[in-house]
């Protein structure tokens, strides 16, 4: 089996270099090639970690190909050339809490400009009280709506699930935002454009592509919505504990010792620090139903 008929991507780098090759003559010299190859070529971005990630992708994407490629019998057990290229050693996120001026000036920028001000100042607070990523707020459905909790339905990275405490007043915008864009059913996605679309992770690129080219200290830095979630639960641990923080964040993993599976923040703990950060009360903070 040649390596361009078993690859699935036409495009790929790996394809233009070894399409020729049979799969068991892939080299560790060769993996060691496209990795180098990934990273001299990487896109430049305003936060770029010099081709880093590219390269720890290439090498990463040819480990899983090997492995399937051996769990389909196509090659012998433990025969994985990728395994012996190493993965570059990840470097602390640049990412930061944004300061209370800095946020000011975004939210500045975000309601005197743009076509759909009231939706990228839905966009902006919605992120900053459930602190979620962008593929929770894009997997939005109106069935996600809990208008009696006052809690929103996440769904994020690894396929996690959880219920997210919002302000009473969040929970009327939304639900404003749907009536007025056209949202009926419970399936329907819930953050829509003025014109009754499904937003899209376009619509984010575009709101911080304006952000950055009115504030240069944004563009130099690589401001990002990813940023309000580092702001929103830096405040609360510094205000509450490292185990709420967590359960805001909807962290599951245990990296960092056996003790995470002790320390867990509580949802009405979660909702006593989001009403806090709103300086809202919430149906939630004392009951601890979620």
């Amino acid at each position: 089996v040649h390596f361009q008929t078993a690859l699935l991507g036409p495009h790929s780098s790996a394809v233009d270099n070894l399409a020729d090759r049979r799969l068991d003559q892939v080299t560790v010299t060769y993996v060691l090639i496209l990795q180098r190859q990934g990273t001299r070529e990487a896109k430049l971005r305003s936060n770029t970690r010099g081709g880093r990630y590219a390269g720890e992708s290439a090498v990463r994407a040819m480990r899983t190909f090997f492995r399937m490629a051996i769990a389909d019998g196509l090659l012998p057990r433990g025969w994985n050339p990728a395994w012996e290229v190493k993965v570059p050693r990840r470097l602390p996120s640049t990412r930061r809490a944004l300061r209370s001026k800095e946020l000011l000036a975004i939210n500045h920028v975000v309601v005197t400009t743009g076509r759909d001000v009231p939706l990228d100042s839905l966009l902006l607070r919605l992120h900053s009280e459930t602190a979620c990523r962008r593929s929770g707020a894009l997997s939005l459905r109106l069935a996600d709506l809990d208008t009696e909790s006052c809690a929103v339905r996440l769904r994020e990275k690894f396929g996690t699930e959880r219920w997210q405490p919002i302000s009473p007043t969040m929970v009327a915008s939304l639900l404003e935002h749907a009536q007025s864009r056209g949202v009926r059913h419970p399936g329907d996605q819930l953050l829509r454009n003025a014109n009754g679309t499904p937003l899209t992770r376009r619509r984010y690129d575009l709101m911080w592509k304006r952000v950055q080219a009115r504030l240069p200290w944004a563009a130099k830095l690589g401001v990002s919505a990813h940023w309000m979630r580092h702001t929103t639960l830096t405040w609360v641990e510094r205000h509450y504990s490292y185990a709420v923080a967590r359960a805001y964040a909807g962290h599951t993993d245990t990296k960092g010792g056996s003790t995470l599976t002790y320390i867990k923040g509580m949802p009405q703990e979660v909702a006593r620090a989001l009403s806090a950060y709103t300086g809202e009360p919430h149906p939630l903070a004392e009951l601890g139903r979620l």
